[in-house]
C-alpha cells in the first residue's frame, strides 16, 4: 500500500496541504492500523483545479477510449481483488469470505455494467420521426465530487466512479474517512491504467470539512452522494449557493412484507437479508410484517436464526457477521437496542452488549424485536446494525399502510406465491426498488430512492451513466 497520507492529485501522489492525521481504526480489534491526512481548503481546491483543467480534453475523448480504459481498469480490479478484500475486511469490519464475494464483487459488477452501457448509449439522436432536424445531445456535466460511504466502499464508489468517466465527467473523489483505504487502493489502480492526468483525484478528508467544501465550491458542477439523509440535507443546503446539481442516495428503514403463502425459506432469507454485513446496508430489510396468521411462528423462527448467527473477527473465514464499523457506530446501536425495550417491544433474541467471548472490537448480538409499533423509535430510525423489529399485519391494505408508514422509501420486500398480489402490492409501496421473493435485480437495475431517502437519483448501468450527463437541444441540425 502506498503511502495512506498523500492524496492523488492530477496524475501525481501528493504530499497534502493540510496537517490533520486521522487513525484508521480495525473494527474487529479497535486498534489503528494505518494514518490518513485530513484535507485542507487548500488541498480540496488544488484537486478541483486539477479536474477543472482536464475537463475539456477528457470530454471531447472518443467512446473507444473511454472504453479502453475502463476495461483495463476493470482487469486490474480483478487482478488484485485479493488484496482489496483484504484492505476492506481490515478498515471497515467485513467477514473476509464476504470481502471476497460481495464487497469486491459488488465493484466488478458495478465496473462492467457501466462498460456494458457505455457500448451502447445513443449521444446523439434526433427529437423524433416528426423533427429529424432537432438533434438532441447528452453531453458531461462537468466535474463531479462524488462523496462515498464506508459500509459497502466499492459498491458505492464504482457505482459513481466509472459512470462520471463514461460519461466524461472529471472527478474528485472523497471517500469516508473512516474506510478510506480501499479507494486509494483503487486510486493506485487508475493511476496504472493510464488515465490523463486530472481526470481522476482523491482527497481525503470528514464531511464537514472537506464534504462541505466540495460542496459548495463554485468550480464543482456536482455533488453524488451516498450516506446519511442527515448529511444528504446538509449537502443539499451547501450546494445551494451555485444552484449545482446534487444526486443523493440516502437511508432506508425496508420494510419485508411477508404473506401466509411465502415459501418456507422467506423469514430465513429476511432474517439473513437483514443481518448481513452486520445490518449496515441502506436497503436492508430491518422492518419484517407478518400476516397474523403465520405471525407466531415467523417471530419463533426469526429468534432461532438470530440465535444461530455466528459472530466473530472479521479476518476468519467463515459465514459469520463481524463487528460494526466504529465505537460511535456501535454506541448508536446498542443505545436503539436499549430504546426498544424500554418503549416496550418484545425481545426474542440478542439484546444490549456484546456477544460472549468477543470482549475487543465493536461486536454487536443480533438482536430481533417482536410486537415493533409505529410509533416506537426503533421503528422509524435506521439502526444500522444486526436489529431486525417484527409486526403483525391482518390485510394486504394494512400491510401496504405499514410499509409506506416511514420517511425513507429505499428498498421494499415481497414474499408471496400470488404473483398477482406481489404486482398489486409492488405498485402501491413508495420505494424506488421493490424485491420480490428474494430474487435481486439483474445486471444494470436502478438503485435509488424515494422521499427521505433520495431525490430521485438513480445508479447503476444506464441509469448511472445518464446521472453525469446534461441534455442539449439543438435545432436546425
Amino acid at each position: 500500500m502506498m503511502d495512506a497520507s498523500k492524496f492523488y492529485i492530477n496524475g501525481k501522489w501528493v504530499t497534502p496541504e493540510g496537517t490533520q492525521r486521522l487513525e484508521v481504526i480495525n473494527p474487529s480489534d479497535e486498534k489503528g492500523f494505518s494514518t490518513i491526512t485530513l484535507g485542507s481548503q487548500a488541498d480540496t481546491d488544488n484537486a478541483v483545479s486539477a479536474a477543472r483543467k482536464a475537463f475539456p480534453a477528457w470530454a471531447a475523448t472518443s467512446r473507444e477510449r473511454r472504453l479502453e480504459l475502463l476495461e483495463s481498469l476493470f482487469e486490474t480490479y480483478k487482478a488484485r481483488a485479493d488484496e482489496m478484500a483484504q484492505t476492506i475486511s481490515q478498515e471497515m469490519g467485513a467477514p473476509i469470505d464476504l470481502a471476497k464475494t460481495a464487497q469486491v464483487g459488488a465493484g466488478a459488477a458495478n465496473l462492467k455494467n457501466t462498460i456494458r452501457a457505455l457500448k451502447s448509449y445513443n449521444f446523439e439522436h434526433p427529437l423524433g420521426e416528426h423533427a429529424p432536424d432537432n438533434i438532441i445531445l447528452h453531453e458531461p456535466v462537468g466535474v463531479s465530487a462524488l462523496i462515498t460511504p464506508w459500509n459497502w466502499p466499492m459498491n458505492q464508489i464504482m457505482l459513481k466512479v466509472p459512470a462520471a468517466l463514461a460519461a466524461g465527467c472529471t472527478v474528485v473523489l472523497k471517500p469516508s474517512e473512516i474506510s478510506p483505504l480501499s479507494a486509494m487502493l483503487l486510486a493506485e489502480m487508475i493511476d496504472s491504467t493510464g488515465f490523463p492526468e486530472g481526470v481522476f483525484n482523491l482527497v481525503n478528508g470528514d464531511g464537514a470539512g472537506v464534504g462541505s467544501q466540495l460542496s459548495e465550491h463554485p468550480d464543482i458542477d456536482l455533488v453524488s452522494f451516498t450516506g446519511s439523509t442527515r448529511a444528504g440535507k446538509a449537502i443539499t443546503i451547501a450546494a445551494a449557493d451555485t444552484v449545482k446539481r446534487v444526486g443523493l442516495e440516502l437511508g432506508g428503514k425496508g420494510a419485508n412484507i411477508i404473506f401466509a403463502d411465502a415459501d418456507e425459506k422467506a423469514v430465513t432469507r429476511g432474517v439473513r437479508h437483514c443481518f448481513a454485513n452486520s445490518g449496515q446496508s441502506c436497503n436492508a430489510p430491518t422492518r419484517m410484517l407478518v400476516e397474523k396468521s403465520v405471525y407466531k411462528q415467523a417471530v419463533e423462527a426469526a429468534s432461532m436464526i438470530a440465535s444461530k448467527t455466528d459472530v466473530d473477527l472479521a479476518d476468519k473465514e467463515g459465514r459469520h457477521i463481524g463487528p460494526v464499523v466504529s465505537e460511535q457506530q456501535f454506541l448508536k446501536v446498542q443505545s436503539l437496542i436499549k430504546k426498544g425495550i424500554e418503549e416496550g417491544a418484545t425481545l426474542v433474541a440478542g439484546g444490549e452488549g456484546k456477544p460472549e467471548g468477543l470482549d475487543n472490537g465493536y461486536f454487536v448480538k443480533p438482536t430481533v424485536f417482536s410486537d415493533v409499533t409505529p410509533e416506537m423509535t426503533i421503528w422509524r430510525e435506521e439502526i444500522f446494525g444486526p436489529v431486525l423489529s417484527i409486526t403483525p399485519f391482518e390485510t394486504e391494505e394494512e400491510a401496504i399502510e405499514l410499509a409506506n408508514d416511514t420517511v425513507y422509501g429505499l428498498t421494499n420486500f415481497i414474499q408471496t406465491e400470488d404473483k398477482e398480489r406481489a404486482r398489486r402490492v409492488a405498485r402501491q409501496l413508495r420505494s424506488g426498488m421493490v424485491e420480490v421473493n428474494g430474487k435481486s435485480g439483474s445486471a444494470g437495475f436502478p438503485f435509488g430512492g424515494m422521499k427521505q431517502s433520495g431525490n430521485g437519483s438513480r445508479e447503476g448501468g444506464v441509469w448511472g451513466l445518464e446521472e453525469f450527463l446534461e441534455v442539449k437541444s439543438v435545432s436546425d441540425w
